[in-house]
């Protein structure tokens, strides 16, 4: 399953656009798609620098710090 389909907001993310520097940020939005909520594209502030970035989510390649929103527990 690709890394990006398990982001939520608040998240710690790594960040691999294609022939640039990889850059960790923190998924500060999530956009779903029209006909399901797979994430479309994301809004990342980058840790080091405070700039906010728009991103495809196929850029996300892992959750470094998953938000304290996840639950760690099956229901």
């Amino acid at each position: 399953m690709p890394a990006f389909l398990l982001v939520r907001v608040g998240d710690v993310v790594l960040v691999e656009p294609p022939e640039q520097d990889w850059w960790v940020g923190q998924v500060i939005h999530r956009e779903g798609g029209a006909r399901d909520n797979g994430n479309s594209f994301f809004q990342i502030a980058c840790v080091d620098t405070g700039v906010i970035r728009t991103v495809n989510p196929n850029s996300v390649t892992g959750v470094v710090k998953p938000s304290s929103s996840h639950s760690c527990s099956a229901a």
